[in-house]
């Protein structure tokens, strides 16, 4: 059976209905006009300036929210195409999967968090959801006063995008610490409360809170490819050696960040499997072409080991179909704990590093102070959208929570000049 025949009308469906295309050629199916416009999405574009983890200005060669995002997409695609699911849909997913990053990458994310709580809180994931579903401009709703549907995706597409198929009442409470040391405090959901009308009309009756299978391979080939590249970027950016590994700390990073469970054995085994993957480096990296050529070929093997187990584990689990709420993804307890420790490398020689932690607290004050006097200024100083959303809000916290908006839709570059121009 082809994948599209495994997905039904009610997958395909889009909560305004739209007339069908006068002229359309090549003849695309549903899911492949959710890609084309998260593809086309005005979100999609200002990714390539946003923070990864090393800022998009300072390095040719480091990532940004948009490399990243295309690198989540492929791995998506490919496993999914692997395990007989649609593979637009998760595609799509993954090229959603970021946009409602603010600048600054998770501190920026933190920052507005803090300061939003009169309005619910400010959380990536679910501010994808608001984006795709309200913010970005593409489809309205019948009528003078049509309120905007965003994208307009299908609901199948629109479940794939949920990262945290919850609210933030029902958000399980946060763990570990911040990369300058101090405690998490802000939880992780999907959805806002006044974004709960779309939410629950895409959510699969009786789903609770599982992703559905689109979403795990989204979520995985997120932890995939961020696991691998981040080491590659900080390998690049004479940041990390693998040759030569504070293993005592990076343990100590990892179980403060991701798998506190994990005791030294298991990590140690962890870690010499990966050093036998072929082209896991014997002398420390000099920039050469041959070097280059060496790390590009071991992030390629690291992220073939990763989803060949997965895929293996997986069917191993279940017959399928491997779709919606079918079957689960299955990563082996092994797999997972290599993601882990290539996470670990990167958080503990990267994002810890001390010149780095001092910019995280300039970056989080420059985020505070532009919320502060956009709120006081109001539409006088917001782009006209947010502006136009500002005069139909009904109360303070409404109001701040258009300003939130627009806030994160900014990138680096531009909340830093807003910030100038504005405060000084």
């Amino acid at each position: 059976m082809d994948a599209e025949d495994l997905y039904d009308e009610h997958d395909r469906e889009r909560r305004v209905l739209e007339p069908p295309k006068r002229v359309e050629a090549p003849v695309r199916t549903a899911f492949e006009r959710d890609r084309a416009r998260v593809v086309h999405a005005a979100s999609s574009r200002r990714l390539a300036a946003k923070t990864q983890v090393v800022g998009p200005a300072s390095d040719d060669f480091v990532r940004n929210r948009l490399t990243h995002s295309l690198e989540v997409a492929q791995v998506a695609r490919d496993l999914s195409r692997a395990l007989g699911s649609q593979p637009d849909i998760a595609e799509t997913a993954a090229l959603a999967h970021d946009l409602g990053h603010p600048p600054f990458g998770h501190n920026g994310e933190r920052a507005l968090d803090a300061v939003s709580q009169a309005c619910g809180g400010f959380e990536g994931n679910a501010q994808t959801l608001r984006l795709l579903t309200r913010l970005e401009a593409k489809t309205f709703a019948p009528g003078h006063d049509g309120a905007s549907a965003g994208l307009n995706l299908t609901r199948a597409t629109l479940d794939a995008c949920v990262k945290y198929p919850w609210p933030a009442d029902e958000a399980p409470s946060a763990g570990g610490v911040h990369a300058d040391g101090s405690s998490r405090v802000g939880r992780k959901f999907g959805v806002y409360d006044d974004d709960r009308p779309v939410f629950d009309w895409l959510r699969a009756p009786g789903a609770g809170r599982r992703q559905c299978l689109e979403a795990q391979v989204m979520d995985l080939a997120d932890d995939v490819a961020y696991s691998v590249h981040d080491v590659e970027d900080g390998v690049v950016a004479g940041r990390l050696d693998l040759t030569r590994l504070d293993t005592s700390a990076v343990w100590s990073t990892l179980r403060s960040w991701y798998l506190p469970d994990a005791d030294d054995a298991e990590l140690d085994d962890a870690l010499a499997r990966l050093r036998r993957v072929g082209g896991w480096p014997s002398e420390p990296y000099a920039g050469s072409r041959r070097h280059l050529a060496a790390l590009k070929n071991l992030t390629s093997d690291l992220i073939g080991r990763f989803c060949g187990d997965v895929q293996a584990a997986t069917f191993a689990a279940a017959d399928g179909p491997f779709v919606r709420f079918a079957a689960d993804l299955v990563v082996p307890r092994g797999t997972l704990v290599e993601i882990a420790v290539l996470k670990a490398l990167a958080a503990h020689y990267v994002m810890q590093a001390a010149d780095r932690v001092a910019l995280l607290e300039r970056q989080r004050t420059l985020v505070t102070e532009l919320v502060a006097v956009l709120l006081d200024r109001g539409p006088d100083v917001l782009d006209r959208p947010f502006a136009d959303d500002w005069r139909a809000a009904g109360d303070d916290a409404a109001r701040l929570r258009v300003v939130v908006d627009q806030v994160a839709s900014l990138t680096d570059a531009s909340a830093v000049a807003r910030h100038a121009v504005l405060v000084g």
